[in-house]
């Protein structure tokens, strides 16, 4: 009996069509992963999340038991990628951290913080220092008042780099 070994592979969509694809392979059988993050506050999307890769989606396949044919008259699918002709399997460590940071990312709540507030820089060099919220900086920065050499300087950090600020 020969054994089966599945892999991973990346596909490439048509624009806009990962869903549409990722759901007529579902139908044929195959196993598919469409990596998404969750959509930043503010925007209105459809779903509440994004394509973390857009145009791409992966499929998982044995290159000899399954049959491949198929795959590129799915609606939605354009391509398989390969190098040189030959599809290159992607490795399974690569989706399951992808899916991890993923699902973590989805359990951390957004930043919540109001104008005056104090903050926490969590930074190597500067864990604890005090600094006051300002406002956010886009999608995933936010505007912080430090107080670095008896100056007060306005800068821009990282979400993941603040902390509500908490006296010990």
């Amino acid at each position: 009996m020969t054994s089966t070994i599945a892999r991973w592979y990346l596909v490439q969509t048509k624009p806009r069509q990962e869903e549409r694809a990722k759901e007529h392979l579902e139908r044929q059988s195959f196993e598919c992963y469409w990596p998404q993050k969750p959509q930043a506050n503010g925007e209105a999307k459809r779903k509440g999340s994004e394509s973390l890769f857009p145009g791409y989606l992966f499929i998982r396949l044995d290159h000899l038991q399954d049959n491949w044919y198929p795959i590129r008259s799915t609606r939605g699918v354009n391509q398989i990628v390969s190098f040189g002709g030959n599809p290159v399997p992607v490795d399974d460590e690569l989706i399951d951290n992808l899916r991890h940071r993923l699902d973590n990312l989805a359990e951390k709540p957004p930043l919540q913080l109001e104008p005056g507030e104090k903050v926490r820089l969590k930074l190597s060099v500067l864990d604890a220092v005090e600094a006051i919220f300002v406002c956010p900086d886009g999608e995933e920065r936010s505007v912080i008042l430090l107080t670095l050499l008896q100056r007060e300087q306005r800068i821009s950090v990282k979400n993941d780099q603040l902390a509500s600020y908490q006296r010990s």
